[in-house]
């Protein structure tokens, strides 16, 4: 068996968010390395890295050349992550080099270790605008092709949110924030009947990009669906967030994608929503970044 330590952080994060599949998943962890590590005739050469939802090991191929494998709760999330892999075969994307359907395990281009753009964007405000321009052009890539048939969309989660919001705006003591929110599900009421057929990465932030030989940034850790490219703004918005920046980078990414503006704001405008929901249901305040962003976005 090899020894590979579960890190504590992991496993925190799995039996808090996952539930029972999460503890089924560190569980079977260890042996589940060890199988895929002999499967794929692989050699482990460094530390496992990890985030809230995954083990990344990093590992030698048979022929010598670089790789990572990924091991994940499966889940609505994460089963359609290497659908998405397969249609962007590399063009803007880590390439998927194999995977195993029965348990969402992913053999990974391996891009370089603990480069991720948000190193570079925290540098400098000039830094930041530069890396929002990088996240602009991967999603103008990823964004580019249709996604498969059977790719959960866009029009589903639109749908439910708006579902959902009479009884979240009855849970909202603050008038403002009722209001502001009631608004966000106006404007993707306008543009639900509408929701697009593009492939969608979905939490394309600073920390899921990482400099690569192949290309300069590549993108990680998609949560895909199908739908409009207007809906995958948001995380640029949101990341090391500064008020004063926000229609800028929206002006600037709704350029550089060709979106139509005001579709483009109305589904960030969902992506408010959908964070409100969230916090709503879990019984936490609203995050006060997420309501300046619709704040900014409304004034126009």
């Amino acid at each position: 068996m090899i020894d590979i330590k579960v890190p504590d952080e992991l496993i925190e994060s799995q039996y808090e968010y996952a539930g029972e599949a999460g503890r089924a998943f560190i569980a079977a962890l260890p042996a589940r390395v060890a199988e895929f590590v002999d499967r794929w005739e692989l050699k482990v050469v460094g530390d496992s890295m990890y985030g809230m939802a995954a083990l990344v090991l990093p590992v030698l191929r048979a022929d010598g050349s670089d790789a990572v494998v990924k091991f994940q709760v499966l889940d609505e999330e994460t089963e359609g992550e290497p659908v998405a892999l397969r249609v962007w075969n590399g063009d803007g994307a880590v390439r998927l080099l194999d995977h195993d359907a029965a348990t969402g395990t992913m053999l990974l281009e391996r891009a370089r270790d603990g480069q991720e753009l948000s190193e570079y964007a925290e540098k400098g405000p000039a830094e930041t605008r530069k890396a929002v321009v990088v996240l602009a052009e991967l999603l103008a890539h990823l964004t580019s092709v249709p996604a498969p048939p059977g790719m959960r969309t866009l029009g589903d989660i639109a749908g439910q949110m708006l579902a959902d919001t009479p009884a979240a705006l009855k849970a909202l003591r603050d008038p403002g924030e009722r209001a502001l929110i009631a608004r966000c599900a106006d404007a993707v009421r306008e543009v639900v009947g509408e929701p697009g057929d593009r492939m969608l990465h979905w939490d394309l932030h600073f920390d899921n990009v990482l400099a690569s030989d192949r290309e300069p940034w590549l993108a990680i850790d998609p949560k895909p669906l199908a739908g409009d490219p207007g809906f995958d703004l948001w995380p640029a918005l949101d990341n090391l967030f500064e008020a004063d920046e926000v229609c800028w980078r929206f002006d600037a990414m709704t350029e550089i994608l060709g979106l139509d503006r005001e579709r483009a704001r109305a589904w960030t405008m969902g992506r408010v929503l959908q964070n409100a929901l969230w916090d709503i249901e879990d019984g936490r305040p609203l995050a006060a970044d997420h309501l300046e962003v619709a704040r900014r976005l409304l004034g126009r």
